[in-house]
Parts: structure tokens; sequence; C-alpha cells
């Protein structure tokens, strides 16, 4: 009976050994993930994670591993993370695919905030967001996400504001000005005061009829937001980004010189999309998708009709158009080619 005591015992304190272990490595890549990115951007002068402090619990909700994000000279990290200093929220616009949320995650993981992310487009209740009583009578109230936020901090990330239902946006404002609390009129109207770090970023397609039911933001809220940043893509026309070509090559899989040639084409279908001539306009990871299909062997024109040219358009018509650029596109680049050997 001893030794099987022994044997059990042996046997737990290996788990348990082995569970820190894994922890231990899990923990170290986590702070690895986010050392190296730190050293990437002028961020922590602006906002520290050894300042935020939440309960263990909410830990998972803080980002992990998101991949870095490649501008232009713009410092947009450094200048969301200034904002949230000064200001304690801002705004985000630009069209789909410029990376709007992707840098949103990379700014919280920077600071060590959990993210509370809602998406305004869709039917979210006044109940979800604020919260509700469940049950009979009012023993058991749950907080919604707003209410969850303002009590904890975090980021609350508000994607597609501009599709936010206005009574929503109404019982935002007392929380965005110098009151910093909000009225929970659904609990007897109890006044929750916003948490010491508690920011908020709202992003925003521009408003337009591609964009079905967006409308522009409240003048209230939008003098509340103080900062507002503009996002665009990586390679529009013929300003080629080489930072983007080398990301489809990478992470597509493909040589550069393919690579090159997605990029390019992606570039004049965003030009064409921005002067309203077709409906829609690739994001990088649109352009990846693309590269990773002829990473299999599909030629570059294949690849697109398989991806790219049918995303863009349920239209027979609006894809021959595609398909017209993307050829020109390609045989553009094929007779530049030709010639430099030559």
């Amino acid at each position: 009976m001893e030794t099987n005591k022994q044997l059990i015992s042996s046997t737990n304190r290996s788990r348990i050994n082995s569970d820190k272990v894994n922890l231990s490595v899990s923990i170290s890549k986590i702070k690895k993930n986010t050392h190296e990115l730190s050293k990437m951007y002028d961020f922590k002068k602006y906002m520290d994670s050894s300042d935020m402090n939440f309960p263990e619990e909410m830990d998972e909700m803080i980002p992990k591993d998101t991949p870095p994000y490649l501008d232009n000279g713009e410092h947009y990290v450094e200048r969301i993370g200034r904002a949230l200093k000064f200001f304690k929220q801002c705004a985000l616009i630009g069209p789909s695919g410029t990376g709007k949320t992707h840098i949103v995650y990379l700014v919280a993981e920077l600071a060590g905030l959990p993210m509370w992310e809602i998406n305004c487009g869709l039917a979210t209740s006044v109940f979800d967001l604020f919260g509700r009583y469940v049950g009979l009578g009012k023993e058991n109230w749950i907080d919604g996400l707003i209410t969850g936020w303002c009590r904890k901090g975090g980021i609350l990330y508000l994607d597609e504001a501009n599709m936010m239902k206005q009574d929503v946006a109404t019982k935002l404002n007392p929380l965005l000005d110098q009151r910093g609390h909000m009225v929970l009129t659904e609990k007897d109207s109890e006044i929750i005061h916003r948490h010491k770090h508690a920011y908020m970023i709202i992003s925003m397609n521009p408003v337009s009829s591609e964009f079905a039911g967006t409308k522009p933001i409240n003048a209230a809220m939008r003098r509340r937001m103080s900062v507002w940043l503009n996002f665009d893509y990586m390679s529009v026309g013929d300003n080629i980004d080489e930072k983007e070509i080398s990301m489809v090559s990478k992470k597509g899989g493909i040589p550069m010189v393919d690579a090159e040639s997605i990029v390019k084409v992606g570039a004049k279908l965003r030009q064409e999309y921005k002067m309203g001539d077709l409906p829609y306009g690739p994001s990088v990871g649109d352009l990846v998708n693309w590269a990773k299909i002829c990473s299999d062997g599909m030629s570059i024109m294949d690849g697109g009709n398989e991806t790219l040219i049918p995303m863009t358009s349920d239209d027979p018509e609006v894809q021959d158009e595609v398909r017209h650029i993307v050829k020109k596109v390609l045989e553009s680049q094929a007779a530049a080619k030709k010639k430099g050997v030559n």
C-alpha cells in the first residue's frame, strides 16, 4: 500500500513538474514575442505593460503572438499609444483590409491590455452590451460587454462604429468626456466610473453605398474621439511598397518576382476601387491567399481565377473586368522581364 502511495505521489509530482515546465515555456514564448515587438516600436514612453495590472482571469483576453504591423513611416502604433495616453480614446478610418483591426490587437498586446471587441454591424442588443437581469426578480444581474469593460478596464474596440445604433452611442457619451462614468439605467440607474485603464478605439470604413448601413458618426461622439487616424493600402496604383512584396512572398511561399506581379495587380485593383470603378479592393491577406494557391504549382492567372477574381464580385461582367486588369498587368510584367533579359 505504502509503495502504491509513493508511486502515486511520484506520478503527481512528475505531472506537476511537467505542467510547470510547459507553463514556463508558454510564458517565455509570450514574453519573448512581446519583447521582440516592443523593440520595433517606440511605444513604452506612452504605454508600459508593466504599469498594467489586471485580474489573472483576464490574462486570456490579452492578445498574444500578434504579427508586426508594417507601415510607410506613419508610426501608427506610436500615434495610437499617444492618443490613448493623452485622451484615452481614438478613431481609425480607412477601407477594409488596411489593417485597422490588426493594429488594435498589436497595441493591446504591447500595452498588456485585455481586449473587449464589438462589431457594431451585427444586430447586438443594448442588453448584450450593457447587461440585464436573468431569471425572476432582480437577484441575478449579468454585465454586458461595455459594462464589463468599464468596471474592469482594457481596450474596448468598436469595429464598424459608423453602423452603431444611436441609443448605444448616446449611452457612451458620458464615458468619453470629463464625467468619465456611465449610468446603467437598466440596473436602477447605477453609476459606474470608468476604470483608470479603460481605453476605447473605434474603427470604421468610409461612409459609402458600398458599406450598407454606414452613416456619419454623430457630432457628440465625433468631438469626444479627439484623435482620428486615416489608414490606406500599402500599395496603390503605381506606388508599390517593397515591404508588401516581401510579405506576400514570405507568407505565400512564392518567389519575389511572382509576389511582385501579384502586388502590382492588387495595387491596380485598389486604385480602381478607390475611384469607384470596382466594388472591392484586395487586402494584403487576399494577396497572400492568392500566393498560397500559386505556391502549389498553379499559375498566377489561374490562381487569380480561383481566388481574387470571384472574390471581387458575383457579377460576371465585373469579374471579366477584373480578369482583364489581371491579364494586362501580368502581360506588362512579362514584357518588362523579357526586355530586361534582352
